[in-house]
């Protein structure tokens, strides 16, 4: 397949032209990390078929903190899959860090032999006011000192999208900051539509992931922006926004957004890319999307299998839906090889010393421990209940108002399937959890809880009653950060101590242990596919329609706070 000489590695095969939109039959030359020649010819017969070489796949949006995972193994696992450079907003660590955390993770990156395109989060905290509580603030002057770094590629999602139009003068300077050095600004404003929508991207915000249907898309591409079709672990949006590629292929990337280990270990881009080649759409149109979008979005030049470009590509086996990554190369280096054990994405050596520069590893938690009487919820007939309705794999939920006519035990709702949901501000010692109440998750015995609960990332718990409930929140409070499930008799985690959301576990460790927790969840009656990450968002106040912060019950889509 490869062949080195003094005038550097030789690779033959198909070579996948996405700019031309053509395969030639030749050869590949790299030397210096650069490809410096790619000439047709005809491939001598042989028995085994010649492999295709193809630029590597992007995520356009991913939140590397939803792995678990620091970014340097991250990007290990990332190569297995042929993503050869992820855009990234560190926007999770930032509301519990601030820029330090964005720091750390841009460190962490550095480490590693890949692309990442770091962002500015552009909403720390995401809502302003006293809407929640987080652990940092990263302001206007901050955006400022962010944009004129050469580390910092894009001004992360704008997930505040009703003072962008309603001409917030701070928000406006952070979003004009990004244009003034030419960096492109990434938009967050699900179910924004026509007038509201032409003039969010009028603003200067030029991409979209949380379209979910395909009437939400097609009104953000009117408004010139471009469509990041999401499938992630709890929002999957592939389904809804496919058409897109084959309509408008210039104006779509693919990301996963909020990806967990034990999806992110099985697949990446590569499994959108093999979904829409088996939906048959044009291999040119998906890997327009995969491979180019974001690159030329980006203002980024990772490589596109050109002369002269970044020695970065992918080899696969065919470029059918059931295709094999079999090597992947960054920069001239080969990271990834299917049929070796070696990793060369990152020295072991470095990671250690890197890690080691901390005395701890960096967080921010102060929770003290908490009772059963601290989460005490009283209901009395002739009250109105608002109840959370979640449903597995969306991050979208429904607000169910119900009145209590005669007692908690009305036969006229099914009261079996309502848990307690818990909100514990992390951040400050001696705070009181907000309890409310959420159906959809099905757990009958039992509770789960984590630090990881999007964007403040305070401590969320969802069970079957107090006991439980207060076993998971203070075995949380315990570890500094982590996930956790308990019943009757057992309990499990992962303690998570880099800010409450990632460790620097091995990636498919995490992934096994993730797995055991999911067991363990399934035994108290929740059947979701992904419980941790989607009990994350139903604290989040900038996704509709019912949310829970660590200070208030929220109209999310109306913004109006309940109580």
């Amino acid at each position: 397949m490869a062949a080195m000489t003094n005038d550097g590695t030789f690779y033959q095969g198909h070579i996948v032209d996405v700019m031309a939109r053509k395969i030639i039959n030749g050869t590949l030359t790299v030397k210096n990390g650069k490809v410096v020649d790619i000439k047709s010819c005809e491939l001598p017969k042989r028995e085994k078929p010649y492999p295709y070489l193809m630029p590597g796949f992007i995520d356009s949006h991913v939140h590397i903190e939803s792995s678990m995972m620091v970014p340097h193994e991250f990007a290990r696992i990332a190569v297995s899959h042929g993503t050869i450079g992820v855009v990234t907003d560190p926007h999770e660590i930032a509301n519990v860090l601030g820029v330090a955390g964005v720091d750390f993770m841009i460190r962490s990156g550095q480490m590693a032999q890949f692309n990442f395109c770091f962002g500015a989060p552009s909403c720390v905290p995401a809502m302003g006011g006293d809407m929640e509580t987080n652990g940092a603030t990263i302001d206007a002057e901050d955006i400022e000192k962010l944009m004129a770094r050469d580390d910092i590629g894009f001004l992360a999602e704008m997930m505040n999208y009703q003072s962008v139009l309603a001409g917030d003068k701070k928000v406006l300077r952070k979003i004009e900051a990004a244009r003034r050095y030419g960096k492109p600004v990434d938009g967050h404003a699900p179910g924004l539509m026509y007038n509201q929508r032409n003039r969010y991207a009028a603003a200067g915000i030029t991409t979209e992931h949380e379209c979910s249907t395909l009437e939400e898309g097609l009104s953000c591409i009117n408004a010139g922006m471009k469509v990041i079709i999401r499938e992630g672990s709890a929002a999957k949006d592939y389904e809804q926004l496919c058409p897109l590629i084959g309509e408008n292929p210039d104006m779509v990337m693919f990301c996963t957004d909020d990806c967990h280990t034990e999806d992110f270990v099985h697949g990446h881009i590569n499994n959108i890319v093999k979904r829409a080649l088996a939906d048959g759409y044009d291999l040119w149109d998906i890997l327009q999307a995969a491979c180019v979008n974001a690159q030329r979005h980006y203002h980024l030049d990772w490589g596109l299998l050109q002369k002269g470009d970044p020695a970065t590509f992918i080899i696969t086996d065919n470029i059918g839906p059931h295709f094999r990554v079999q090597k992947t190369i960054i920069r001239g280096e080969e990271v990834f090889d299917y049929n070796s054990t070696d990793q060369t994405v990152y020295s072991q050596q470095k990671i250690s010393e890197f890690l080691d520069s901390f005395p701890n590893y960096p967080n921010h938690f102060k929770a003290t421990p908490i009772t059963e009487k601290d989460i005490f919820y009283h209901i009395k007939p002739g009250d109105t209940e608002h109840i959370i309705c979640a449903t597995d794999g969306s991050l979208l939920t429904e607000h169910d108002e119900v009145n209590m006519t005669d007692s908690w035990f009305s036969e006229t709702y099914p009261w079996l399937e309502v848990q307690k949901i818990v909100v514990y501000n992390r951040f400050q010692p001696g705070a009181k959890p907000k309890v409310g109440l959420i159906r959809g998750f099905g757990i009958t015995q039992g509770a789960i809880a984590g630090s990881v609960a999007h964007d403040c990332h305070n401590i969320v718990a969802i069970g079957s009653n107090d006991t439980y409930i207060v076993r998971a929140v203070n075995r949380v409070i315990e570890m500094g950060g982590g996930l956790v499930v308990v019943s009757a008799n057992e309990m499990n985690d992962i303690p998570l101590p880099i800010a409450g959301l990632m460790t620097p576990l091995n990636g498919h460790e995490i992934a096994f242990r993730t797995m055991m927790l999911h067991e363990m969840v399934h035994k108290t009656g929740c059947m979701m596919m992904s419980p941790f990450i989607t009990m994350s968002f139903m604290a989040l106040p900038v996704i509709p329609s019912l949310k829970l912060t660590d200070r208030h019950l929220v109209d999310t889509k109306n913004m109006q706070i309940i109580r």
